[in-house]
Protein backbone atom coordinates (compact mmCIF):
# COMPACT_ATOMS: atom_id res chain seq x y z
CA UNK A 1 0.00 0.00 0.00
CA UNK A 2 1.58 3.64 -1.26
CA UNK A 3 2.10 6.52 0.96
CA UNK A 4 -0.68 9.05 1.30
CA UNK A 5 -0.48 12.90 -0.24
CA UNK A 6 -2.32 15.82 2.08
CA UNK A 7 -3.36 18.81 0.11
CA UNK A 8 -3.21 21.26 2.69
CA UNK A 9 -3.28 24.96 3.58
CA UNK A 10 -0.11 25.70 5.71
CA UNK A 11 -1.15 25.19 9.24
CA UNK A 12 -4.70 23.96 9.11
CA UNK A 13 -5.93 21.85 11.98
CA UNK A 14 -7.81 19.56 10.39
CA UNK A 15 -4.92 18.51 8.12
CA UNK A 16 -2.70 18.38 11.43
CA UNK A 17 -5.46 15.45 12.44
CA UNK A 18 -4.91 13.74 9.31
CA UNK A 19 -0.88 13.88 9.54
CA UNK A 20 -0.58 12.94 13.40
CA UNK A 21 -2.80 10.32 12.64
CA UNK A 22 -0.77 8.91 9.98
CA UNK A 23 2.18 9.91 12.53
CA UNK A 24 -0.07 7.27 14.75
CA UNK A 25 -0.07 4.34 12.23
CA UNK A 26 3.59 4.67 11.41
CA UNK A 27 2.21 5.11 7.46
CA UNK A 28 4.45 7.32 4.84
CA UNK A 29 2.63 10.67 3.68
CA UNK A 30 3.45 14.23 2.51
CA UNK A 31 2.37 17.36 2.27
CA UNK A 32 1.32 18.85 -1.45
CA UNK A 33 1.12 22.84 -0.45
CA UNK A 34 -1.41 24.73 -1.30
CA UNK A 35 -1.20 28.77 -1.29
CA UNK A 36 -4.08 30.62 0.08
CA UNK A 37 -6.20 30.90 -2.00
CA UNK A 38 -5.34 28.22 -4.49
CA UNK A 39 -8.12 26.17 -2.57
CA UNK A 40 -10.91 27.82 -4.61
CA UNK A 41 -8.93 27.19 -8.16
CA UNK A 42 -9.87 24.69 -10.41
CA UNK A 43 -7.46 22.27 -9.69
CA UNK A 44 -8.53 21.70 -6.08
CA UNK A 45 -12.08 22.27 -7.03
CA UNK A 46 -11.75 19.11 -8.99
CA UNK A 47 -10.66 17.64 -5.99
CA UNK A 48 -12.60 19.12 -3.24
CA UNK A 49 -15.80 20.53 -5.13
CA UNK A 50 -16.46 22.57 -1.81
CA UNK A 51 -13.05 24.15 -2.04
CA UNK A 52 -11.91 23.20 1.28
CA UNK A 53 -8.98 21.19 2.66
CA UNK A 54 -7.88 18.40 3.13
CA UNK A 55 -7.99 16.35 0.93
CA UNK A 56 -5.73 13.14 0.51
CA UNK A 57 -4.57 11.06 -2.16
CA UNK A 58 -3.69 7.10 -1.74
CA UNK A 59 -3.11 4.85 -4.35
CA UNK A 60 -5.18 6.71 -7.00
CA UNK A 61 -7.93 7.27 -4.15
CA UNK A 62 -8.99 11.19 -3.59
CA UNK A 63 -10.92 11.54 -0.52
CA UNK A 64 -12.24 14.71 1.48
CA UNK A 65 -13.88 15.70 4.87
CA UNK A 66 -11.58 15.19 7.46
CA UNK A 67 -14.05 12.29 9.32
CA UNK A 68 -14.31 10.57 6.36
CA UNK A 69 -10.21 10.35 6.21
CA UNK A 70 -9.80 9.62 9.84
CA UNK A 71 -12.01 6.89 9.66
CA UNK A 72 -10.52 5.41 5.94
CA UNK A 73 -6.80 5.69 7.58
CA UNK A 74 -8.31 3.57 10.64
CA UNK A 75 -9.72 0.67 8.47
CA UNK A 76 -7.04 1.16 5.97
CA UNK A 77 -4.53 0.63 8.49
CA UNK A 78 -5.92 -1.08 11.14
CA UNK A 79 -2.90 -0.95 13.48
CA UNK A 80 -3.21 -0.06 16.01
CA UNK A 81 -6.46 0.93 16.33
CA UNK A 82 -8.14 4.71 17.02
CA UNK A 83 -11.59 3.24 16.98
CA UNK A 84 -12.79 1.60 20.36
CA UNK A 85 -14.22 -2.05 19.92
CA UNK A 86 -16.64 -1.28 22.53
CA UNK A 87 -19.89 0.51 21.09
CA UNK A 88 -20.41 2.79 24.05
CA UNK A 89 -17.05 3.99 23.85
CA UNK A 90 -17.21 4.20 19.92
CA UNK A 91 -20.20 6.59 20.22
CA UNK A 92 -18.30 8.82 22.79
CA UNK A 93 -16.03 8.86 20.07
CA UNK A 94 -18.35 10.02 17.51
CA UNK A 95 -19.97 12.14 19.60
CA UNK A 96 -16.98 14.65 20.56
CA UNK A 97 -15.81 14.60 16.75
CA UNK A 98 -19.10 16.04 16.09
CA UNK A 99 -18.93 18.63 18.16
CA UNK A 100 -15.56 19.29 16.69
CA UNK A 101 -16.78 19.86 13.74
CA UNK A 102 -20.32 21.70 14.34
CA UNK A 103 -19.51 23.69 17.29
CA UNK A 104 -15.79 23.46 18.09
CA UNK A 105 -15.05 24.46 14.57
CA UNK A 106 -17.86 26.75 13.71
CA UNK A 107 -17.81 28.78 17.07
CA UNK A 108 -14.64 28.78 18.45
CA UNK A 109 -11.85 28.33 15.53
CA UNK A 110 -13.09 29.96 13.15
CA UNK A 111 -14.22 32.92 14.50
CA UNK A 112 -11.80 33.19 17.71
CA UNK A 113 -9.07 31.36 15.85
CA UNK A 114 -9.03 33.51 12.44
CA UNK A 115 -9.66 36.87 13.92
CA UNK A 116 -6.77 36.13 16.83
CA UNK A 117 -4.56 33.99 14.51
CA UNK A 118 -5.66 33.47 10.42
CA UNK A 119 -6.33 37.10 9.91
CA UNK A 120 -3.52 39.30 11.47
CA UNK A 121 -0.42 36.77 10.67
CA UNK A 122 -1.46 35.56 7.39
CA UNK A 123 -3.99 38.20 5.45
CA UNK A 124 -2.70 41.55 7.28
CA UNK A 125 -5.90 42.38 9.07
CA UNK A 126 -7.23 43.61 12.26
CA UNK A 127 -8.68 41.12 14.77
CA UNK A 128 -12.27 42.01 14.30
CA UNK A 129 -13.03 42.55 18.68
CA UNK A 130 -16.89 42.60 18.12
CA UNK A 131 -16.78 39.14 16.35
CA UNK A 132 -14.35 37.89 19.14
CA UNK A 133 -16.87 39.37 22.18
CA UNK A 134 -20.00 37.19 20.50
CA UNK A 135 -18.28 34.23 20.18
CA UNK A 136 -17.21 33.94 23.56
CA UNK A 137 -20.52 32.75 25.00
CA UNK A 138 -20.93 29.87 22.45
CA UNK A 139 -17.36 28.72 23.04
CA UNK A 140 -17.77 28.66 26.36
CA UNK A 141 -20.47 25.97 26.03
CA UNK A 142 -18.30 24.72 23.85
CA UNK A 143 -15.29 24.11 26.38
CA UNK A 144 -17.69 23.69 29.27
CA UNK A 145 -19.04 20.69 27.09
CA UNK A 146 -15.42 19.30 26.07
CA UNK A 147 -15.08 19.23 29.89
CA UNK A 148 -17.84 16.88 30.83
CA UNK A 149 -17.00 14.73 28.11
CA UNK A 150 -13.77 13.88 29.37
CA UNK A 151 -15.33 13.51 33.21
CA UNK A 152 -12.05 12.34 34.47
CA UNK A 153 -11.02 9.99 31.32
CA UNK A 154 -7.60 10.28 29.95
CA UNK A 155 -8.99 10.67 26.26
CA UNK A 156 -12.31 11.12 24.93
CA UNK A 157 -13.55 7.64 24.43
CA UNK A 158 -11.48 6.11 26.99
CA UNK A 159 -8.15 4.97 28.59
CA UNK A 160 -6.59 5.41 24.88
CA UNK A 161 -6.80 7.81 22.04
CA UNK A 162 -9.23 7.78 19.36
CA UNK A 163 -10.22 9.18 16.48
CA UNK A 164 -11.97 11.81 18.51
CA UNK A 165 -8.56 12.81 20.00
CA UNK A 166 -6.97 13.25 16.88
CA UNK A 167 -9.40 15.45 15.60
CA UNK A 168 -10.06 17.99 18.35
CA UNK A 169 -6.52 18.09 19.48
CA UNK A 170 -5.42 20.24 16.80
CA UNK A 171 -8.57 22.49 17.50
CA UNK A 172 -7.56 23.45 20.95
CA UNK A 173 -3.70 23.31 20.19
CA UNK A 174 -4.36 26.16 17.77
CA UNK A 175 -6.86 28.44 19.87
CA UNK A 176 -4.49 27.86 22.94
CA UNK A 177 -2.70 30.79 21.77
CA UNK A 178 -5.12 33.28 22.05
CA UNK A 179 -5.71 35.74 24.50
CA UNK A 180 -9.34 33.99 25.05
CA UNK A 181 -7.89 30.53 25.93
CA UNK A 182 -7.41 31.46 29.94
CA UNK A 183 -11.02 32.22 30.51
CA UNK A 184 -12.04 28.89 28.12
CA UNK A 185 -10.06 26.89 30.20
CA UNK A 186 -10.14 28.41 32.85
CA UNK A 187 -11.60 25.76 36.12
CA UNK A 188 -11.74 23.25 33.18
CA UNK A 189 -8.19 21.73 34.08
CA UNK A 190 -9.14 18.19 32.20
CA UNK A 191 -8.86 19.91 28.96
CA UNK A 192 -5.19 21.33 29.87
CA UNK A 193 -4.23 17.96 30.89
CA UNK A 194 -5.41 16.13 28.26
CA UNK A 195 -3.96 18.42 25.64
CA UNK A 196 -0.81 18.37 27.55
CA UNK A 197 -1.02 14.43 26.61
CA UNK A 198 -1.49 15.00 23.36
CA UNK A 199 1.48 17.66 22.76
CA UNK A 200 3.58 14.71 24.58
CA UNK A 201 2.73 12.27 21.95
CA UNK A 202 5.72 11.60 18.93
CA UNK A 203 2.74 12.50 16.56
CA UNK A 204 1.99 15.56 17.51
CA UNK A 205 5.31 16.94 18.48
CA UNK A 206 6.21 15.60 14.60
CA UNK A 207 3.35 17.25 12.75
CA UNK A 208 3.85 21.11 13.96
CA UNK A 209 3.27 23.09 11.42
CA UNK A 210 7.01 24.78 12.23
CA UNK A 211 8.40 21.37 11.45
CA UNK A 212 6.71 20.77 8.56
CA UNK A 213 7.50 23.93 6.89
CA UNK A 214 10.56 22.80 5.63
CA UNK A 215 9.56 19.78 4.50
CA UNK A 216 6.61 20.11 2.11
CA UNK A 217 6.87 19.41 -1.41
Amino acid sequence: MGGFIVHTISGSPFARAVTATLEEKGASWRIAPLAPGEHKLPAHLARHPFGRMPVIEHDGFILYETQAILRYIDRALPEPAMTPADPIAAARMDQAMNVNDWYLFRDCSAVIGFHRVVAPKLLGMMPDESAIAAAMPPSQTVFRELSRLLDGRAYFAGPVVSLADMIIAPQLDFLSVTPEWESLTSGRENITAWLARMRARPSFQSTAWEKLAGEVS
